[in-house]
């Protein structure tokens, strides 16, 4: 059986205007599955080099296919189940800078480079005091790219139209803004002068971006399958699900030149991400953390199964749409758009969530992800969110760690478990609720201080222990 490259498939070959840090399952399936989109929809043109980030890596394997693999995009698309897949050729070669150096800072010469992209782990974006520019590579990623940039700036003379737009996808917060203080802070260090600097401050954009597609990866178990079904042998398939969003935050110049919109692509350009963040983090992992406990004590262990139970579904829509929504500052169009897909991706019958896995660290998820929602909804309605507090009276209940009679494993903090196993042992419910709720330590407030919310916690905690969460849902 023939492996996928270039001379045994029908590939495209595209201009190298992208330099992209990291070559793992994500990117993949997610910006170069939208580069190759562009490419294909809007004549983007936009050939992507792969730069291996870290010693060990992919870079062999994605050579060995010339830059092809096939990804499959699993989920609920137009209210329909769908897997579908297409042979990504937008990765035209692959370098890995630790064996050629040279060819890696080559690429600062090519007039055509407009754009950086990066993956490199939440810990990738991180300034290493010992990073030189003599080094062959550096070992930071900011340290290559500083490299990189200076290279270009020396052979193009500081010219300002060669300067790069750098869209990092790393995990963190204000990500474009903290890779290009470190790249900064190296120009400093290195002695790259004056000129060099007004050149990244002037002539490069930095965007800060928010990035959301669940990518399970390597499809392992399920290879030969669809080896068959493909009849050629593919060593980087990737699967990644059919709902996706990069929301990039940068100025209006960024969104004339990616033509997203042409393509139907689901690529936000603001010049404020902070609303996508707090939708994502309110709505998605929100709704996450306040189904996890109620599904699980009603008997549930997948998500998809939450979703799709009418009484459990039924809550956290509720949840969602009457609670979650009205404390976000985005349109109801939006906001009901958004919240109909995450409730697609939590049906999606390709992927399998088991509601214990994601109950790692409840209390510390309740307070980011939930507690934001109550207090808003509090400070804008003037009355008590019913359903995010019954959610929050189950989660005291999960810490019990019983389920009908069958201990629960419980996974967080061991101050946590400990609190909650000596609070538990006393019995008193009503106690119970009152120092969780009163626990600074959790939530950084007493939350007993706000009118009604402890007698409301405790009724809803009562009746779920004396009823159980059956009883106790249903007649919410």
């Amino acid at each position: 059986m023939n492996v996928l490259n270039r001379n045994t498939t029908k590939a495209n070959t595209y201009t190298e205007r992208i330099i992209q840090f990291g070559e793992g399952n994500f990117l993949r399936a997610f910006a170069n599955w939208m580069i190759h989109e562009m490419n294909k929809q809007a004549n983007f043109d936009a050939g992507v080099v792969v730069v291996q980030p870290i010693e060990q890596g992919l870079v062999k394997l994605l050579n060995d296919q010339d830059g092809l693999y096939t990804l499959y995009l699993n989920g609920i698309k137009n209210g329909q189940a769908i897997s579908e897949h297409d042979v990504i050729d937008c990765i035209q070669r692959s370098i890995n800078p630790y064996e050629n150096y040279t060819a890696y800072l080559a690429n600062a010469e090519n007039p055509d480079l407009r754009f950086v992209i990066s993956n490199t782990t939440e810990a990738g974006i991180a300034y290493h005091a010992d990073d030189k520019l003599k080094d062959t590579p550096q070992t930071s990623f900011p340290g290559k790219l500083t490299a990189l940039l200076y290279k270009r700036f020396q052979t193009f003379g500081g010219a300002s139209d060669k300067g790069l737009i750098v869209i990092p996808c790393e995990l963190i917060d204000k990500n474009g803004d903290n890779l290009k203080k470190i790249v900064l802070q190296y120009a400093a260090n290195w002695n790259l002068g004056g000129d060099f600097v007004e050149w990244i401050n002037e002539d490069n954009i930095f965007c800060n971006t928010l990035v959301d597609r669940i990518v399970p990866g390597y499809p392992r178990d399920k290879m030969d399958a669809i080896t068959a079904e493909l009849g050629y042998k593919d060593n980087l398939v990737v699967e990644g699900e059919q709902f996706h969003l990069w929301v990039i935050e940068g100025p209006e110049a960024v969104k004339e030149e990616i033509p997203a919109e042409a393509c139907g692509l689901n690529i936000v350009f603001t010049n404020n991400m902070e609303p996508y963040r707090t939708r994502k983090v309110r709505i998605l992992n929100g709704a996450h953390t306040s189904l996890v406990p109620v599904g699980y004590l009603y008997g549930i262990d997948k998500v998809r199964e939450s979703i799709e139970d009418v009484v459990v579904g039924g809550f956290l829509k509720d949840a969602i749409f009457e609670e979650i929504c009205p404390t976000l500052d985005l349109s109801k169009e939006e906001l009901d758009q958004f919240s109909k897909d995450v409730l697609d991706r939590f049906r999606n019958p390709y992927l399998e969530h088991a509601l214990i896995s994601i109950s790692l660290n409840s209390t510390s998820k309740y307070k980011t992800r939930v507690l934001p929602s109550v207090l808003e909804y509090i400070k804008r309605k003037n009355e008590l969110p019913n359903r995010l507090l019954f959610s929050l009276a189950s989660l005291i209940a999960f810490y019990r760690g019983d389920r009908d009679g069958a201990p629960i494993t419980l996974k967080d903090d061991q101050s946590a478990l400990d609190f909650f196993a000596a609070q538990w042992a006393t019995g008193n419910i009503r106690d119970i609720a009152k120092a969780t709720l009163s626990n600074i330590d959790f939530w950084e407030t007493d939350l007993t201080q706000i009118e009604g919310l402890l007698e409301t916690v405790t009724n809803h905690l009562e009746n779920i222990i004396t009823h159980g969460m059956k009883h106790a849902l249903n007649s919410l």
